[in-house]
């Protein structure tokens, strides 16, 4: 009986992991055939239909070129890569205050970053665009990156494990040396977090590569595209390409797949090392 139950187990378990990989498979497989399918063909077959040619890369140069993905690319990298290191020079400011220094309101501090994931971004985006217009960042790229610079309380959580691990002797011999908190930030505390840096840099990355939202709404120059926007000038009033979108939308997921393949150690050891005091 118990070995009975124990295989009943064991084969829930597995049927509800390949039915996790259906769900997830299915979207990118519908996707994927309507990327090679002609408009007549995309308009009369079944979604989950293999192309008759898997040969038809029209509509992939369509949405590389008419869609101007390497101009999308090209911000989409600026604005990724300043965003990122600011928000990684943030966030491991904020983690090495909290951790290293006690002071009245630190832990509301800590509170404050948790009651703000609770605040939908929409019900501030009023405000937001008002002071972003107030700047003089709107319709450049600076109003992305200020926004994306913005750290999050993952970030602080991952970096503030990870400096558990860090003992506090190393910063008090570094002051007996006469080392600033400056110094000792920059010489023992950031080269201890680079697995930590690695983890949020990818997790942030993903995000800022995949938001649609705020380039948008605070970029709409026709020169300021990015990967996320450049294929809505295939959607319009009087029908949508979408053979064409999903052509751009697997060109657009090749990069993140091939960046998450290569580096998707450094997230998992980055979440399990923090986790380990």
């Amino acid at each position: 009986m118990i070995k009975l139950k124990y295989q009943l187990i064991s084969t829930l378990k597995y049927l509800s992991l390949i039915a996790g990989f259906l769900v997830t498979l299915i979207p990118i497989l519908v996707v994927l055939f309507a990327s090679f399918k002609t408009p007549t063909e995309y308009a009369t077959t079944n979604a989950l239909t293999p192309p008759e040619n898997w040969f038809n890369f029209t509509n992939y140069g369509r949405a590389f070129f008419e869609g101007k993905m390497l101009l999308g690319f090209f911000n989409t990298a600026i604005i990724l890569i300043v965003s990122v290191v600011f928000a990684i020079l943030i966030g491991t400011m904020i983690a090495y205050v909290l951790n290293r220094f006690t002071f009245r309101g630190s832990k509301m501090m800590l509170g404050l970053f948790l009651l703000a994931t609770l605040i939908p971004a929409i019900t501030t985006q009023v405000a937001t665009f008002q002071i972003i217009s107030e700047l003089g960042l709107f319709n450049t790229r600076w109003a992305a990156i200020v926004l994306f610079s913005s750290t999050d309380i993952i970030a602080v959580y991952i970096f503030l494990q990870f400096l558990e691990r860090v003992p506090v002797s190393l910063d008090e011999s570094a002051m007996l040396d006469g080392a600033s908190y400056f110094t000792i930030y920059r010489k023992i505390i950031l080269p201890q977090l680079k697995p930590a840096m690695a983890t949020v840099f990818i997790i942030k990355g993903v995000a800022i590569y995949n938001d649609f939202y705020i380039p948008f709404l605070y970029m709409p120059k026709p020169e300021l595209q990015v990967v996320s926007t450049a294929l809505f000038k295939f959607q319009g009033p009087y029908g949508s390409q979408w053979e064409v979108i999903c052509a751009g939308i697997i060109i657009v997921i090749i990069p993140t797949l091939i960046i998450f393949i290569a580096l998707q150690r450094y997230i998992y050891n980055g979440f399990t090392e923090g986790s380990v005091k």
